[in-house]
C-alpha cells in the first residue's frame, strides 16, 4: 500500500506509476463522499413514504436509480480524470456568459435542495434523542456543520475515511431494523424486480425517490473529487484510475442501495402489519422522518428509535459535509470565484436555514417533512441542466479523446436521461393540468393561470432542447502523453486546498 500512494504533503495522494492492484488503495474515498448523498435524509423521508403508502411496489425505482447513477457518476468521474477539469469548469468553458450564469443559479438551487433535507433530517435526530424542538435543531444544525467542517485541517484522507465510517454506521443501524422488522423476502424481491406505477401519487413519489437517488450537485462533487489524486498522465494510467474508480464507485453505491432498500422494506413491513394500533395506522398515512421514528419505538421498542436517530445524525452530518464541497466546485467552476469553506457553507446553511426554519416553526415536524419531499421533486426537476452537459461532454471526442463514451454506455445514459426527463415532464404536465381542473378559481384566472404555467413549461423544454441539441465548441487540450511510460501528473493543488483550507 505504501507503493501505491505517497504524500507530498498531509493532503496530497500521488498514485505510485508502477500498474498494480495496491494502487486502488489510493484512489478509494471520493465514492464513499459521493454515496452520502444516496444516502441522505431527503433519501430516508421518500423512503418512508414510499414504504408506508405503497409497501414494496416502489423498490424497482431504487434499484434502476442505482444502476444508472452508477453509469452517470462513473461518467463524471471520467470527466475528472480525463480532462484535468470538472463538470463546472467545462461549462464555463463552453457555454456563452448568459447559459452558464443560468447553470450557475439551477446549480445552486440544487445545492439549497439538498442542504435542505439534512438541516430538517438532523433536527429531526435531535428532536428524537434529545427530545429537542426541531426549530432549536435547525439552528444548532449549521453550527455543527461548522465543527464537523474543522476536521479538514488534519487532511481529506482522514475526512474520507470519518465519512466511510458515518456510512457503515448508517447501514448497520437500518440492518438492525431491518432484522426486527422482517419483511417477506419474496414481496422485497418482487419489488425489486416487477416494475409497477399506480396512480399520480405513486409518479410524485416516485420522482420524488429519483430526485432523492441521482443528484445534481453530485455529478460536481464527483467529477471534482477525483481531482484530488494526481495520477500518472499516460493512457495506461489514465484507464486503470477510471476502472478504480468505477470500482470503488460501485462498493459505495453498494451499500447505498442497500441502505434505501432496507428502509423502505422496514417501512413496509411495519405499516403494513397486522398489529398496528389506530393510532399508528394515522401516522403511517402521512409519515415524514419524526413520526416514522416514534412508530419504530411503538412498534419494534424504544432502542430501534434511537438506532433510527442516530442513523440520521451521521446521515444528516456527513451531507452537510458533502453538500459544502459541491457548492465550493460549482462556485469555483462556473465563476472562477473560490470562497473559503467556513464562507460557502455559511451562505448555504443560511439559504437552507431560512426556509427550515420558517416551515418548522409555523407547520411544525409535519410542515418540515413536506419541505423535504419538495426538495427531493426541485432536484430531479434541475437534474437535466446537469446531466445533459454532461453526457454530452462525455460523448465528445474532442473533449474526451480515445477515452469518449463507447457507443453502448452512450446509448444507455441518453435513454436512462430521456427516461428521467420524460417521467419529470409529465408529472408536471399532469399535476399542473390536474390543479386547474380542480381549482375553485374564476374561468379568467385560470386561463391566465393556464397560460403562465404552460409557457413557463415550454421555457423549460425549450432549455434542455437548448442543451441537448447544441454542438459543442470547445476542445479539451488533454493532458494524457502520447505513450504509456510518461509519468507527467496533472497539478490541482487549488482542489485540494479547498478541501484542507479553513483558516
Amino acid at each position: 500500500m505504501a507503493a501505491a500512494m505517497e504524500k507530498s504533503n498531509i493532503n496530497q495522494i500521488v498514485v505510485s506509476e508502477k500498474k498494480s492492484w495496491k494502487n486502488f488503495f489510493a484512489y478509494l474515498g471520493p465514492g464513499f463522499l459521493v454515496a452520502i448523498a444516496y444516502i441522505d435524509p431527503g433519501n430516508f423521508a421518500t423512503d418512508l413514504q414510499s414504504g408506508a403508502q405503497y409497501k414494496y411496489e416502489l423498490l424497482w425505482i431504487i434499484l434502476v436509480a442505482s444502476c444508472a447513477s452508477l453509469v452517470i457518476q462513473s461518467l463524471a468521474a471520467n470527466l475528472g480524470v480525463v480532462t484535468g477539469q470538472h463538470l463546472a469548469e467545462h461549462c464555463r468553458a463552453e457555454y456563452a456568459k448568459v447559459p452558464n450564469f443560468m447553470l450557475w443559479v439551477l446549480a445552486e438551487v440544487a445545492v439549497v435542495a439538498c442542504d435542505i433535507p439534512e438541516v430538517i433530517g438532523t433536527a429531526f435526530a435531535l428532536n428524537m434523542l434529545f427530545s429537542m424542538p426541531v426549530w432549536i435543531g435547525v439552528l444548532l444544525t449549521g453550527l455543527s456543520t461548522l465543527i464537523l467542517l474543522a476536521l479538514q485541517k488534519y487532511g481529506v484522507r482522514k475526512l474520507e475515511f470519518l465519512i466511510a465510517f458515518l456510512v457503515i454506521t448508517i447501514a448497520i443501524c437500518f440492518f438492525i431494523e431491518l432484522h426486527y422488522s422482517s419483511p417477506d423476502p419474496r414481496e422485497v424481491l418482487h419489488g425489486l424486480f416487477v416494475p409497477q406505477l399506480k396512480g399520480n401519487g405513486a409518479t410524485g413519489l416516485a420522482i420524488s425517490l429519483l430526485g432523492a437517488m441521482v443528484m445534481p450537485h453530485n455529478l460536481f462533487l464527483h467529477s471534482a473529487l477525483v481531482l484530488s489524486r494526481k495520477i500518472p498522465r499516460s493512457a495506461t494510467g489514465i484507464k486503470e484510475a477510471c476502472r478504480f474508480y468505477l470500482i470503488e464507485s460501485g462498493f459505495a453505491l453498494l451499500v447505498a442501495f442497500l441502505i434505501n432498500v432496507s428502509v423502505i422494506s422496514v417501512s413496509g413491513a411495519v405499516c403494513n402489519g397486522s398489529d398496528l394500533t389506530p393510532e399508528d395506522r394515522a401516522s403511517c398515512k402521512d409519515l415524514d422522518l419524526n413520526k416514522g421514528s416514534f412508530l419504530l419505538r411503538n412498534v419494534l421498542g424504544k432502542w430501534n428509535a434511537k438506532i433510527f436517530a442516530i442513523a440520521l445524525l451521521a446521515s444528516g452530518q456527513s451531507s452537510t459535509i458533502t453538500g459544502t464541497y459541491a457548492g465550493q466546485y460549482v462556485m469555483q467552476g462556473f465563476l472562477d470565484l473560490k470562497l473559503k469553506p467556513w464562507v460557502r457553507n455559511l451562505l448555504t446553511r443560511c439559504l437552507a436555514i431560512i426556509p427550515s426554519l420558517v416551515v418548522s416553526l409555523i407547520g411544525g415536524s409535519a410542515g418540515a417533512g413536506k419541505l423535504i419531499i419538495i426538495s427531493s421533486m426541485i432536484l430531479s426537476f434541475v437534474l437535466p441542466f446537469t446531466l445533459v452537459p454532461l453526457l454530452k461532454f462525455t460523448s465528445c471526442k474532442t473533449k474526451m479523446g480515445s477515452h469518449v463514451n463507447p457507443i453502448l454506455i452512450s446509448a444507455f445514459t441518453w435513454v436512462t436521461g430521456c427516461l428521467i426527463m420524460g417521467i419529470n415532464i409529465y408529472y408536471l404536465v399532469s399535476s399542473f393540468i390536474n390543479l386547474l381542473t380542480h381549482s375553485h378559481m374564476k374561468p379568467v384566472a385560470v386561463i391566465f393561470s393556464g397560460v403562465l404555467g404552460f409557457a413557463g413549461i415550454a421555457i423549460y423544454l425549450a432549455s434542455i432542447a437548448y442543451l441537448v441539441f447544441r454542438k459543442n465548441r470547445k476542445a479539451t487540450h488533454l493532458p494524457e502523453s502520447r505513450n504509456s511510460q510518461t509519468v507527467e501528473t496533472l497539478p490541482r493543488q487549488d482542489i485540494v486546498n479547498m478541501q484542507s483550507d479553513i483558516d
